[in-house]
């Protein structure tokens, strides 16, 4: 694709709102942008000085620009995270998919139940959504404390005929035996729902009174469980609430590692020339360092806190990089919840632009500030401090990772350092589930979105070799015909057998080049004592307590944990196969129903096709078909 002809482009541009997509040579968006005035905002990137380095690296890879015009500002914002959602443009702010938001689901049934929700939303309840799977884990921890309300599902509950472990540790009051009537059961749920309303204080009141009356009455076990209770929801507050606070609120702190870069003049000839050129090869690790911290609190409380480590590849001040975040947040889609307020630590331009368009997409106003004062600023400055920490945790992190780079290529001879380095292991149960993992490091640390694993099928059982050949013919395979990054340097979890089984393959496959190596467990498995194997027979002599070892010794700890992950996850599933799902007509769904009827698969064969045709979206043929396929009929 020729160079992008900006001058005739620019002239034909409109002077209304908008969005604009730069394009690359090879077709793919490069960054989307909205604009009040497209004329004025597309044109400042091609002006003759005052560009960032980072900026006009991105003008350099331009190849073409195509515009949307909109109706008004706050709708080409829309437009604009839309379109960051569906094209990931690499120059913009782009949040990886969340899953499904957790909520605290109350059910609807004679004893309900308080559990862990993602997913779709039916019956019942629901409560949230929270910031993350721990603040609700939490949440549940205190509510099965203060309230004992049952977290079972509904078949364990209707087949129980003595009380279970949660009701032996205080968590449970055990409806599932009649234990505890339904009143007093009913009235637990009550003052659950009003803790998760954020009606604490009411809750407090109500125990107190529950105390004395206790007390009154000579009940006086049961008024030293109110005590305990009051004693456990006083020390939840104090960890949960924030002094003098109330309302929906959202806050977010930002972090830069770095400070805004310089601008080029027009002096500069040719360090802008270098420059660009320099701009233009260099990767994420150039990308300018940042972190977001997201404290969330709800009627006061203090609900949890997120982390975020965005890239900032056009270097933007703190205030542009949190305008970008946050329009990203609450409208590149699914379903977010939009609190009262939102409270940023950095002033930001467009502040009224981004209150209009949460305002619109939550039918209320929703007021955006940064320049507040007295609670709300200690919540801001708290969320700048843990940014702050946050991100120098990682910083450090990446140099002491970088570090045992250095020392590998050392220990290896090496002029260029490394980098990249894959690492494989094999997981198995008596040599069954046999799954093989590779997990990918650079100079920064754990390359996630790389991870690979294998599910290792047609070898003899235990047989490790096999397994280790079978893994690396895969994963080269398509690496060798130019599909993916090569790596420096291959380390196998095993010995001189594992390893030489590995070069082997990466011999047939013509990537002998690559550096091969062993890590072998020492005689007692204690860490130090490991043998680096070398591909013919060699050892790689390491100081037990260098930099290159730990490196080592972390990439194959990682493998072994993703392994072994992999591998747990493999076996439930074929636990979790039943001999349900071997009868035709019998999805999801009706397995679902017919083991929350019975409870067990072991009831259901001794139950009869009358008694299995009860159970709903049970017909009386497949009744008589399920009878038939449980008793070899």
């Amino acid at each position: 694709m020729p160079a992008f002809d900006a001058e005739p482009f620019l002239a034909s541009l409109t002077t209304r709102p908008g969005v604009y997509r730069m394009v690359g040579a090879d077709g793919a968006v490069l960054y989307v942008g909205k604009a009040r005035n497209l004329k004025a905002r597309v044109t400042a990137y091609f002006r003759a000085s005052g560009l960032t380095v980072k900026t006009m690296a991105l003008v350099a890879k331009v190849r073409d620009i195509q515009v949307t015009v909109t109706s008004s500002e706050t709708e080409a914002l829309l437009l604009e995270q839309s379109l960051i959602k569906t094209e990931r443009p690499p120059y913009n702010v782009v949040l990886r998919d969340d899953k499904s938001y957790p909520y605290i689901h109350l059910t609807e049934h004679p004893y309900p139940r308080l559990a862990f929700h993602r997913g779709a939303r039916k019956e019942g309840r629901y409560f949230g959504p929270f910031p993350s799977a721990a603040a609700v884990r939490d949440s549940l921890n205190i509510l099965q404390k203060l309230f004992g309300i049952r977290p079972c599902e509904d078949g364990f509950f209707k087949n129980r005929s003595r009380p279970c472990l949660q009701h032996q540790i205080d968590r449970c009051s055990a409806p599932c035996v009649g234990l505890i009537d339904r009143d007093r059961y009913a009235d637990d749920v009550r003052l659950a729902v009003m803790f998760l309303e954020g009606k604490s204080q009411d809750v407090l009141a109500e125990f107190k009174a529950k105390m004395e009356t206790a007390a009154a009455a000579l009940e006086f076990e049961r008024a030293a469980t109110y005590r305990d209770q009051i004693d456990h929801l006083r020390r939840v507050q104090e960890n949960q609430y924030v002094h003098a606070a109330g309302g929906d609120v959202d806050i977010f702190g930002i972090a830069p590692a770095e400070p805004p870069v310089r601008t080029l003049e027009d002096s500069d000839r040719e360090a802008h020339a270098a420059a660009v050129g320099a701009a233009s090869r260099s990767d994420r690790r150039a990308a300018s360092q940042v972190c977001i911290q997201g404290l969330f609190v709800r009627d006061g409380r203090l609900l949890g806190h997120r982390t975020w480590f965005p890239k900032n590849e056009l270097g933007m001040s703190g205030g542009e990089m949190l305008f970008a975040f946050l329009s990203q947040y609450y409208l590149g889609g699914g379903e977010r919840e939009i609190p009262k307020a939102v409270i940023a630590s950095a002033p930001m331009e467009d502040a009224d632009l981004l209150s209009s368009a949460l305002s619109a997409r939550a039918h209320r106003k929703v007021e955006v500030a940064s320049r507040v004062r007295g609670q709300r600023a200690r919540w801001a400055k708290m969320a700048s401090e843990n940014a702050e920490i946050s991100l120098n945790a990682l910083v450090a992190d990446r140099k002491n990772i970088l570090s045992r780079f250095v020392d590998l290529q050392s220990a290896l001879e090496w002029e260029d350092l490394p980098k990249r380095l894959e690492c494989f292991d094999i997981s198995h149960a008596g040599g069954e589930s046999t799954v093989a993992s590779c997990v990918v490091f650079d100079s920064e640390g754990p390359v996630k979105s790389d991870y690979r694993r294998f599910n290792i099928e047609g070898i003899a059982r235990g047989d490790d070799y096999g397994a280790i050949e079978q893994t690396i013919q895969r994963r080269y395979s398509r690496l060798a015909r130019g599909e993916g990054v090569l790596p420096d340097v291959v380390v196998i979890d095993g010995g001189a057998g594992q390893v030489n089984r590995a070069a082997e393959v990466l011999k047939s496959l013509h990537l002998d080049d690559i550096a091969l190596l062993g890590i072998a467990k020492g005689p007692t498995r204690k860490p130090g004592l490991e043998t680096i194997v070398q591909a013919g027979g060699g050892v790689l002599l390491l100081p037990p307590n260098g930099p290159a070892m730990h490196l080592l010794q972390q990439v194959r700890d990682e493998a072994h944990r993703f392994a072994i992950a992999g591998h747990r996850g493999r076996r439930q599933r074929q636990k979790r196969h039943s001999v349900l799902d071997d009868i035709p007509g019998i999805g999801p769904r009706r397995k679902r129903e017919l083991l929350a009827h019975f409870g067990s698969v072991a009831s259901i064969s001794g139950a009869s096709p009358e008694e299995i045709s009860k159970v709903p979206g049970i017909s009386r043929k497949l009744a008589v078909e399920i009878h038939g396929s449980l008793h070899g009929q």
